[in-house]
Formats: C-alpha cells, sequence, structure tokens
C-alpha cells in the first residue's frame, strides 16, 4: 500500500569549519551523517573551501528549517 503514515524526517543542520570555526553553513538533508560525509570530501561546491566541517547544531522537525532561520 506505499509509504501511507509514513513520515519523512528531515534535518536542518549548521555547520562550523573545524579549523578556525569562523565559518558557517546551513542546510537541509534526510541523511545528516552523508550529507556530512559530502561536505568533508568536497562533493558540495558551497563549503569545499572550508573543509573539513563539524555539525554545530542540528533540528529534526517539520518546521526545523523557520525555526533556525528565527534563531540561528
Amino acid at each position: 500500500m506505499g509509504n501511507i503514515g509514513v513520515t519523512k524526517f528531515y534535518y536542518v543542520y549548521l555547520l562550523v569549519d573545524v579549523a578556525t570555526e569562523s565559518h558557517r553553513y546551513t542546510g537541509v538533508t534526510e541523511d545528516l551523517t552523508a550529507r556530512l560525509a559530502k561536505h568533508n570530501t568536497g562533493e558540495v561546491p558551497h563549503t569545499t573551501k572550508f573543509k573539513p566541517w563539524k555539525v554545530d547544531a542540528y533540528l529534526k522537525t517539520g518546521s526545523g528549517h523557520a525555526f533556525a532561520k528565527r534563531h540561528f
């Protein structure tokens, strides 16, 4: 019967560069571990210059992106 009743969860995440902790990046993903790996291997053009990255904060909610915009 398909995906009836299945809820997808998304992570809104804030990255900070490991070297200086002065560069930040905010994104949204379904798989936080895989997405962080892509940032750290240079597969994301916007973040490749300041890699490696670490997760500074994340939210796992349907309205997480709106919350992050208001508070981060």
